[in-house]
């Protein structure tokens, strides 16, 4: 069974390029427009892996991903940030969240993949 990965951007054209690449490659996607939408989401399918935007409307995705961590049923999956450049996430944030990479923007859907493809093995093996 493929892996599901969660993409959560308000920008459209980034989803697309997330969800494209990682589909492209055997994974199923699920999308979300914002942090709100993300965490719902989350709750719902449990995704593997969770891929956000750092600034979202409604919900950042620093509050996504304390929220996730803070929730039994969610706090171990985990998630990299996207961050634009000029926004920092310090170490002490990564140690409240399920954080496991921050990759910065603009980033190439081969970064994409890469991450995914070893977070999903890391996890794969830890779980054996």
């Amino acid at each position: 069974m493929a892996a599901k990965i969660l993409v959560c951007d308000d920008e459209p054209h980034i989803v697309h390029v997330v969800a494209a690449k990682l589909r492209g490659a055997g994974f199923e996607v699920l999308t979300a427009a914002d942090g709100q939408e993300g965490l719902e989401l989350a709750r719902e399918a449990h995704p593997d892996l969770i891929f956000t935007d750092y600034q979202m409307p409604s919900l950042s995705g620093l509050e996504l991903c304390a929220r996730l961590r803070a929730d039994p049923a969610t706090r171990d999956i985990p998630a990299v940030m996207l961050s634009a450049r000029g926004f920092s996430i310090v170490d002490e944030d990564l140690t409240h969240t399920n954080i496991r990479k921050v990759l910065p923007k603009p980033f190439s859907p081969r970064e994409v993949l890469a991450i995914a493809r070893e977070l999903l093995e890391g996890a794969a093996a830890g779980a054996r």
